[in-house]
């Protein structure tokens, strides 16, 4: 685990957000991802700068993804290690509480 996940998954563990379970290093079908939560269907990923270079399969391991049902939310390191709060406040935004407005 990068740095940068490590410091995230501090916030994800143990239900902590919404009370959802989150898991990490997850497989699904042939990939890894880096958090997801199976209830919610979400799917965390903390991208380095390696990725810049691999956009165009990112892009299709995203839409692959998404049409197993997934929503795919990516952050870069340097958001996460900078801003670890806003990229908390995505994710728990992006969880689907049951609740009606």
């Amino acid at each position: 685990m990068t740095d940068a996940e490590r410091k995230l998954w501090m916030f994800l563990r143990n239900r902590q957000l919404k009370n959802q379970r989150f898991r990490r290093q997850m497989v699904i079908g042939s990939y890894i991802v880096d958090f997801c939560c199976p209830s919610q269907k979400l799917i965390v990923e903390v991208d380095g700068g390696q990725h810049q270079d691999n956009f165009e399969e990112d892009e299709m391991r995203t839409r692959w993804l998404e049409k197993q049902g997934f929503r795919v939310l990516r952050f870069w390191n340097n958001q996460v290690l900078s801003s670890v709060e806003a990229v908390v406040d995505a994710i728990f935004s992006s969880i689907d509480d049951g609740s009606m407005e």
